[in-house]
């Protein structure tokens, strides 16, 4: 018996994707699902896209972010299995059948998670880049993930409701960590399945992958102190990413005393750091080479042991600056609180 599938898409000012998502979703018929699309107040031409699909679209009153947005689809579907994406992702003609045999093969306790496509949507380099960096972190680890992504994720509607949802007054992003850890906590399993894959849009720029770089890891920052898993392996905050970004900063160190004392022979400490760097990194920088060829992954190798971190250490500075402000505050609230306002994913 085929199970029913709720589809769950938020939208906010999604109008460059919305349209490409949604003719992804009804490319191939299939009678046992529905599509919910939650307009999160969007001021641009998104909903009059939304409306020339046969799906079912909730326009919220305000504002909320995007945790409130699949809340308020998943609390009014049908089905008895919910699939979340984003406007920005595309599916694959095999999608639902992957999310069907997963269904069957696991408990109902089981909520299982996807990842993007090797290959994005569009072919720019860095969003070439980044689509092969998620693909392979989400992946490596995926039979005991710390978390499964709100970008394919499959979880039964009964345990959904009965976990309570997404937390809406949370960080603009990582509500899908904060969703996983919370239902690891209350005995689910999570599972990755790596042929689960949604083609994404990034439309990456340099500049844009340098800040989403710098953000997620400001709010990561956050979170992981909070939580006290500052150094946990989890998915793209993995351990390999972390060690790439102290030996950038080791290496910048290094080579800032070389300059100041005049002693050359300091920077013979970089070799056994980038060797090291580079024997951790291996298998990223093969998944680079396998996406395209071995220039790519050399480009993409130097990009990300040499730009890359320089990004992520600008996010550690902002990390740390909030959380000491929230800290703060929370002591003299005698609480804690992660709340961040409504703010698109």
């Amino acid at each position: 018996m085929k199970q029913f599938i709720t589809i769950i898409i938020p939208n906010y000012n999604g109008e460059q994707t919305i349209g490409k998502c949604l003719e992804s979703v009804f490319a191939f018929p299939d009678d046992d699902r529905e599509v919910i699309v939650v307009d999160d107040c969007s001021d641009d031409r998104s909903p009059a896209i939304i409306k020339k699909y046969p799906c079912r679209l909730i326009q919220l009153d305000k504002h909320a972010g995007a945790s409130a947005a699949r809340n308020a689809g998943a609390y009014r579907s049908s089905g008895n299995v919910l699939f979340f994406i984003d406007a920005d992702c595309l599916l694959k003609e095999d999608t639902l059948s992957i999310i069907r045999k997963n269904i069957s093969n696991h408990s109902p306790g089981t909520v299982i998670g996807g990842t993007y496509t090797p290959v994005p949507h569009d072919p720019g380099f860095f969003s070439l880049f980044q689509s092969v960096f998620i693909n392979y972190f989400e992946t490596k680890n995926f039979t005991d993930p710390d978390y499964v992504a709100t970008h394919a994720m499959v979880i039964h509607t009964e345990v959904f409701r009965k976990i309570g949802g997404f937390v809406e007054l949370f960080l603009p992003i990582l509500e899908d960590v904060e969703f996983s850890h919370r239902l690891r906590t209350a005995g689910y399993t999570l599972l990755v399945d790596p042929e689960l894959q949604v083609r994404h849009i990034f439309n990456y720029t340099l500049w844009k992958s340098l800040r989403n770089a710098a953000r997620k890891t400001h709010y990561w920052i956050v979170y992981s102190l909070a939580h006290k898993d500052l150094f946990a392996d989890s998915g793209t905050a993995s351990r390999a990413l972390k060690v790439s970004g102290f030996v950038w900063l080791a290496s910048v160190l290094t080579a800032m005393l070389s300059g100041l004392s005049g002693r050359r022979e300091v920077l013979m400490l970089l070799p056994p750091l980038w060797g090291g760097n580079l024997y951790l990194n291996w298998d990223l920088f093969r998944a680079f080479q396998k996406a395209r060829d071995m220039l790519f992954a050399f480009r993409a190798g130097m990009y990300y042991t040499v730009l890359y971190p320089a990004a992520i250490w600008v996010g550690v500075c902002r990390g740390l600056m909030q959380y000491h402000v929230q800290s703060r505050l929370s002591c003299g609230k005698g609480r804690g609180h992660l709340s961040s306002g409504p703010e698109g994913k």
